[in-house]
């Protein structure tokens, strides 16, 4: 399990991507070192084969191996960097597309400079067709205008009919790409407003999302969009409706991102991470909604893709595809209340977790341990519930947006609550209403809630069920407002005070509630 509290030994760019390389990926690059006499020898290969048996990086076992001097390792890791990225370069599994399309168009201009320029042409006339098949338009400007550089040169009969095509196609191309990077910046805009502020709280707050939305919005003629474009376009629709915790237009937009690439399934293979992104962002909208049938049947058949290899599978998209599967997995247990029957999920994430952890962002990770302390908290056990949220609350090396971090604390007083630790519960609401108060935004939910916790403790066991009542009446309306729901994302907080009204277990109410 990743411990938070110590430096990340892995913290070196060499290291961490020596240690990404598969079986594979190492045999290719022992055959490829020694294509040349003399590179077997090289002290760059003998650094490399000394980091791959290392557990961690550690300088000073390098210099003390005589491998090489500490004013020279600098250069002979960067040198060893580049080595493996070339050999990489050249591993067929590495092929996408895009590098295809970049070492054609390196071919063209490596012919262009020696003169031939009719080669050089007919290469990037079907380099040319290839990207713009695979809406890689970039690639395509950039071939367009080398073709306009040689046309210049290379005079022709045609000349004049080919300079009218080029220069309307780059016009069109040009144009195409100028609404994708509008489309692109207004998308992470709106991704980097949700990570600083989170969600909106107030009518003013949405009426700035949605100016900021609209005047950031480029012209465009949807019927002449590509698929690249759509997809930013349901990209940044998606993130507005992510702010505005509207969630039906989450559904609607991550639909459209989906089906986007299942219109045209050559793009799954081509873009699998956009691909996954789409998937768990269509899941996570069911999940909010808590469209249960609809859910399930999507994560079965998500699941049964990555089983059945339908989607490109390398080191990113097998961690992503962990990540995504295995927080829906999460997901499905908290529709269906089977908490305990969930548990067998958390030996799996803990493994992963350790398998990723250097490509694994803390962001992550956090999540997951929010995730499982809440299903271990379905299930009763509370003594892992504490052990997973005192992770995230008291780490020191952990950006824990705000959000997160409340109600892991709430989360972690109820857990002490129902663990019998009394004599912790008062240092336990101390801490957490010192955090409390320290939020800018605190929420109606919030105050509500912490308050009523800290009133127990002042009332006899009988007074407890009544006070449960009053609470779950005062926090009942809140459900479905607007700008205070983005509480009951994080916390069912009414199905635990229905539970201690009906003397129930948790789980037993969440299934209940299933339709």
């Amino acid at each position: 399990m990743k411990n938070f509290t110590t430096v990340n030994k892995h913290d070196d760019s060499l290291f961490i991507l020596i240690k990404s390389l598969t079986k594979s990926e190492k045999r290719q690059f022992n055959l490829y070192v020694s294509r040349l006499d003399g590179n077997t020898d090289a002290k760059f290969f003998a650094l490399f084969k000394f980091l791959d048996k290392q557990k961690y990086y550690n300088e000073k076992d390098i210099l003390d191996k005589g491998i090489v001097s500490k004013q020279q390792l600098s250069n002979l890791k960067s040198h060893l960097y580049k080595q493996i990225l070339t050999s990489l370069r050249l591993n067929p599994q590495h092929k996408n597309i895009r590098i295809q399309i970049r070492e054609q168009l390196d071919f063209a201009t490596i012919l262009y400079q020696k003169g031939l320029y009719k080669q050089s042409l007919k290469i990037l006339e079907k380099t040319k067709k290839v990207a713009l098949d695979y809406e890689e338009k970039y690639l395509a400007q950039e071939i367009i205008e080398l073709e306009k550089v040689i046309e210049n040169q290379y005079i022709t009969r045609s000349i004049s009919s080919r300079a009218d095509e080029l220069t309307l196609q780059a016009k069109e191309v040009s144009q195409l790409n100028v609404i994708t990077s509008k489309l692109s910046n207004l998308s992470l805009q709106l991704y980097s407003l949700l990570l600083k502020r989170g969600y909106v709280k107030s009518d003013e707050e949405l009426e700035e999302i949605n100016s900021y939305f609209e005047a950031r919005m480029p012209d465009y003629e949807f019927e002449k969009l590509g698929f690249r474009e759509k997809l930013w376009l349901y990209k940044a629709h998606l993130w507005r409706s992510f702010l505005t915790q509207d969630f039906l237009q989450s559904y609607k937009y991550s639909n459209k991102w989906v089906d986007l690439f299942q219109d045209d399934p050559k793009n799954i293979q081509t873009h699998p991470v956009f691909y996954l992104k789409g998937k768990n962002y269509f899941l996570e909208s069911l999940f909010f909604l808590k469209h249960y049938a609809k859910f399930k049947s999507e994560l079965d058949c998500f699941e049964k893709e990555i089983a059945n290899n339908e989607i490109v599978m390398n080191s990113n998209t097998e961690m992503l595809s962990f990540l995504y599967l295995y927080s829906n997995k999460l997901h499905l247990h908290f529709l269906e209340g089977t908490f305990a029957e969930g548990e067998y999920l958390v030996d799996i994430i803990n493994k992963k977790i350790n398998e990723y952890e250097d490509r694994l962002d803390n962001h992550h990770i956090v999540i997951l341990y929010y995730k499982i302390g809440c299903l271990y908290f379905g299930a009763g056990n509370y003594k892992k519930t504490i052990e997973y949220l005192s992770k995230i609350i008291n780490s020191k090396n952990l950006k824990v947006g705000d959000d997160l971090q409340c109600f892991a604390r709430i989360l972690s007083l109820i857990a002490h609550y129902e663990y019998g630790l009394d004599y912790d519960l008062e240092r336990q609401f101390k801490d957490t209403y010192k955090f409390l108060l320290q939020m800018k935004n605190l929420q109606a939910v919030q105050k509500i809630f912490i308050e009523s916790i800290r009133n127990l403790s002042d009332l006899y066991p009988h007074e407890f069920k009544k006070e449960f009542k009053r609470v779950y009446n005062v926090l009942q309306p809140y459900e479905h407002h607007p700008y205070e729901k983005r509480a009951f994302l994080y916390l069912d907080i009414l199905s635990w005070l229905e539970s201690k009204i009906e003397n129930k277990p948790v789980a037993f109410i969440i299934k209940s509630k299933l339709p």
